[in-house]
């Protein structure tokens, strides 16, 4: 589960440095609350470059974890506040849900590619849960 969060962190980081990818965020970004502050301070690549280090650093602290169960334990809770705040999109995304079919519960395709946050999430707070048990029943150093 770490191992796929992190490839996950690393690639996905990646893509950030991108124009295309700068550019597909816009939409989804732009009318979200919990981000569309990163537009007016950073610009449009500038935003994408804040979010491809933010992924880049909680994959890092991911592979360390792995080898130090504190880090770890901050890196996956940083992981489960991304996928929380990314399934947020959907919601605050106007074409979110597909009028055409209704509505709610039918995804619209600037959106339905986020629900796979939600098996990010719960494998983010398991791995968080593994970690935070690991630390706190590890020995005290005296």
């Amino acid at each position: 589960m770490r191992w796929t969060l992190v490839l996950i962190f690393a690639l996905f980081g990646y893509t950030k440095w991108f124009p295309y990818e700068a550019q597909s965020l816009i939409p989804l970004m732009s009318n979200s609350a919990l981000f569309s502050w990163l537009y007016p301070a950073f610009g449009v690549q500038g935003a994408s470059y804040a979010l491809g280090v933010a992924e880049w650093a909680i994959g890092l602290g991911l592979v360390v974890g792995a080898w130090m169960p504190r880090v770890s334990v901050v890196a996956a809770a940083a992981s489960v506040v991304t996928f929380l705040t990314t399934l947020t999109l959907i919601i605050s995304t106007p074409s979110g849900w597909e009028a055409s079919a209704g509505g709610f519960p039918a995804m619209g395709s600037a959106t339905s590619f986020l629900i796979k946050d939600a098996v990010l999430l719960a494998a983010s707070f398991s791995l968080f849960k593994h970690d935070l048990i690991a630390v706190r029943s590890a020995p005290t150093k005296q």
